[in-house]
């Protein structure tokens, strides 16, 4: 059974390829310098959406994707700078594509048609959604950030594990106390690891409470792109899959709203995770409440709640949203396809 959506493997491989030539001064080496959007109503999804439109821009016209300054990143905790000059076969963004070329650009066919043997997977108003008006689009863009949140940085490992301590620290060392016979260890810390435990072990990813099901909760100022929908219609989802998978009782969540984290206490048969962040109250923009946090706090919490969803077994959300299309994206391509997605509500262009 295939986990991953079609040429999932091999389009990785081959935008690897494209991106990395071995030697970027080859003078038949041409260049697309892509700038991010900055502008204060673009969340971290859109900037990351836009990205991909670009990337498939360059793909298209057999060039290297270079981006340039990201303003998200540049706070004290993000270090690095552009070090070097590109000379030759450089094309802006700016100079030469419209928003509407990198938004709804044509999506690199050098794969074929890939898209046209998706598995249904999506489940929407409760029905399987078997093909829409966007299927090309939305196969390339979960190829697109997957590349592109291919790769987590020393600082991003650094804010996981904080988030991961935080929300389930006190559950792993109840299991740690409760593991022992009598006593703490003696040599606990000093004992030589084994070899199993050095070069096998090693490699399991961070424990979290499974199975983990992702919840992104939109509303806000969202209404003025899609159908809006209360947190008891994501519950009622959850529910769904819970009548299916009855050991499931744990929810990730991530909204911006200070309501949905105040309702989810109303659910006492389940366990919500969330990060600790100050949260909107009221009709409050998402430009105005990113800027109330600072670029710092609304750039990694975003980041740290994206990158959980991406570790979770099971889906609820808002495809009408950015965010959540990106996060499926992940889950497409990254062997959670059987896991299925179910949505409030769909993408307003299919």
């Amino acid at each position: 059974m295939k986990k991953t959506i079609p040429l999932t493997r091999k389009v990785q491989r081959d935008i690897w390829l494209h991106q990395h030539p071995e030697n970027c001064r080859d003078p038949n080496i041409r260049f697309l310098v892509a700038e991010w959007e900055r502008l204060p109503g673009f969340g971290i999804g859109a900037q990351l959406a836009g990205m991909c439109g670009l990337l498939a821009i360059a793909v298209n016209e057999k060039r290297v994707l270079v981006t340039s300054y990201y303003n998200r990143a540049d706070h004290d905790g993000c270090k690095g700078s552009l070090r070097s000059t590109l000379e030759r076969g450089i094309v802006t963004t700016k100079d030469n594509y419209t928003s509407k070329e990198i938004w709804t650009g044509r999506t690199p066919r050098v794969w074929g048609e890939p898209w046209r043997f998706l598995q249904p997977t999506t489940e929407i108003n409760g029905s399987l959604v078997a093909s829409h008006r966007k299927m090309d689009r939305r196969w390339w863009r979960a190829q697109a950030i997957r590349y592109l949140m291919r790769f987590q940085t020393q600082y991003m490992c650094g804010l996981m594990n904080v988030a991961r301590n935080a929300a389930f620290g006190k559950e792993v060392a109840k299991m740690v106390l409760t593991s022992l016979s009598n006593e703490w260890p003696k040599d606990f810390g000093i004992k030589r690891r084994s070899d199993i435990e050095e070069f096998v072990w090693s490699n399991n990813r961070p424990w979290i409470p499974r199975p983990l099901l992702s919840m992104h909760v939109r509303m806000g100022d969202k209404a003025c792109e899609m159908k809006v929908v209360e947190f008891e219609g994501y519950m009622r989802l959850a529910d769904r899959i819970r009548q299916r998978f009855p050991h499931l009782k744990s929810i990730w969540l991530s909204t911006e709203m200070q309501e949905v984290i105040n309702n989810s206490k109303l659910y006492m048969n389940w366990d919500f995770y969330y990060t600790n962040v100050t949260r909107q109250v009221g009709n409050m923009t998402m430009a105005t409440y990113e800027a109330s946090l600072g670029r710092k706090t609304s750039t990694n919490y975003p980041l740290v709640n994206f990158l959980m969803a991406t570790e979770a077994d099971f889906f609820v959300g808002a495809l009408g949203s950015t965010w959540c299309f990106l996060i499926d994206g992940m889950r497409n391509t990254g062997g959670k396809v059987m896991a299925g997605y179910l949505s409030v509500n769909k993408d307003r262009f299919w």
